[in-house]
């Protein structure tokens, strides 16, 4: 089944509003609608509503972080979103930033990996219905029972960059979640992860063809995230390494505004899509042709109207 998805919700709209949209999602040809969690809403809120309104779209998390909730919570939270789209909800776990974990929320951000495949077997016999006991490696749980187990229990992907990670979700997550990736890097993620995991990528689409202001919003964003230790790897490993090192030695010196305008355009091209609607269409198609499973389109704000580019990005049909 060709996917397309939809990163909810969108920037500046009340959730409330989305209502209207939501429903039209699938007839607009979208099939799934997948939820982030930074500093605005929380991963299973938009989702919950979502389920109601639109009762065939597929709903993601991507990514609820592995440090934010206890392990027990989180297991309840899926649970309940599994409850009310039984067969439709896709936990998509991860370990965020040490920004979001530390500074945010007062957690201790050590072992990443270790955390990650710990939650990740937590939640695989907790969301089954079993009762847990088990000193992991990096936390403990005593004793621990879902009182509504979901059924069917959801499928568990998990956020993966580099390698590592990459294998641990071929292993053992029915899939990888990814992002900050052109079409041509999808192939690198595929020789790691193999032909029959899917593979989901959340792409930043600013549908305008003023490229001038596309690229000041999208260097926005790349130093903010690219600057980000794990991201700043993940691109090493993709080979751009020499091409945002000045990017990272202004950042470091403390001169955000010299991080952003020495961002090539090449690469602010190949990691943020722009143009009119059909050209970032095609551009988003371009990462499936290339292997991508699923594509989630994250709208960026560029003074029109959400809804129409939501429209006008829908996949031909």
């Amino acid at each position: 089944m060709a996917r397309w998805g939809l990163t909810i919700p969108l920037t500046g709209v009340p959730l409330a509003a989305h209502r209207e949209l939501i429903e039209q999602l699938p007839d607009l040809g979208y099939t799934d609608a997948w939820s982030a969690e930074t500093a605005g809403t929380d991963a299973f809120s938009p989702l919950l509503l979502a389920s109601q309104w639109a009762p065939s779209l597929r709903l993601g998390t991507a990514i609820a972080p592995v440090y934010t909730r206890g392990p027990g919570l989180l297991a309840m939270s899926a649970a309940t979103l599994a409850e009310a789209a039984p067969g439709r909800f896709v936990l998509g776990i991860g370990a965020s930033s040490p920004v979001i974990v530390r500074n945010w929320n007062a957690a201790e951000f050590a072992d990443p990996f270790g955390r990650s495949r710990d939650t990740l077997r937590f939640l695989r016999a907790a969301l089954a219905g079993e009762k847990v006991s088990e000193e992991y490696k990096t936390f403990s749980v005593s004793k621990f029972r879902l009182e509504r187990p979901p059924d069917p229990p959801p499928s568990i992907m998990l956020a993966a960059l580099r390698p590592g990670m990459l294998r641990l979700a071929a292993k053992e997550a029915d899939g990888a979640i990814t992002n900050w990736l052109a079409p041509t890097d999808v192939p690198k993620i595929r020789e790691v992860i193999g032909e029959d995991v899917e593979l989901v990528a959340r792409i930043f689409v600013c549908p305008t063809e003023d490229a001038d202001a596309a690229r000041g919003l999208g260097r926005m964003l790349i130093s903010s995230y690219l600057t980000v230790p794990v991201y700043a790897k993940f691109h090493d490993w993709l080979g751009r390494g020499d091409a945002l090192a000045p990017m990272h030695e202004a950042w470091a010196a403390g001169d955000r505004q010299r991080a952003n305008t020495v961002i090539p355009d090449e690469v602010v091209d190949d990691l943020v899509v722009h143009g009119s609607p059909d050209e970032c269409r095609e551009r988003v198609q371009s990462y499936v042709d290339n292997g991508l499973d699923t594509p989630v389109i994250s709208v960026l704000p560029t003074g029109g109207d959400p809804f129409d580019h939501v429209r006008g990005l829908a996949p031909r049909r």
